[in-house]
């Protein structure tokens, strides 16, 4: 398990802003941070080295992209053998209509996220991609809604002190 990283204040407030707009410039994030900007480019730079932050990306809308349906595949694996979840793994991700893959525990392994073009196109996907393949046991699938993004993710608060 990776290890944590000790942030304070400015760290956390640097990372709230840059979670909510990456693009905003050093000088706008020093401003409101109330730090010189090479205070602030150190720190951003310090994070960057630590892996706390890993990259940035560009958020597409994938109806606009001719891709308006999403689901949720959950996969199970028989049997579940690192020589046969490896390749499966790697198969997954280079689809197109992959956004995410999870390993899970419990009785299924996999929680995929895809997003396509119509119910003929998932239909395509979990037939050609996914029970076709020889090490899938199961597919469930379930159509997305709607989704709503969260707030930034920051580590969780330090209990209050005990007097």
């Amino acid at each position: 398990m990776a290890e944590s990283v000790v942030l304070d204040p400015v760290d956390l407030h640097l990372l709230r802003l840059l979670q909510n707009d990456a693009r905003t410039t050093y000088r706008d994030l020093a401003a409101q941070v109330g730090v010189a900007p090479s205070t602030c480019l150190d720190r951003v730079a310090r994070l960057r080295r630590a892996g706390v932050i890993l990259g940035h990306r560009l958020e597409l809308d994938p109806a606009k992209l001719g891709r308006g349906l999403q689901a949720l595949l959950l996969v199970q694996v028989r049997p579940h053998r690192r020589e046969l979840v490896g390749p499966f793994v790697e198969r997954i991700r280079a689809l197109p209509e992959s956004r995410t893959v999870f390993h899970l525990t419990g009785p299924d392994d996999y929680l995929v996220h895809v997003a396509v073009a119509d119910m003929p196109d998932l239909q395509r996907l979990v037939l050609d991609e996914f029970t076709s393949r020889r090490e899938v046991a199961r597919v469930e699938t379930r159509l997305i809604f709607q989704q709503w993004d969260c707030g930034p993710l920051l580590p969780p608060a330090a209990p209050p002190a005990t007097p």
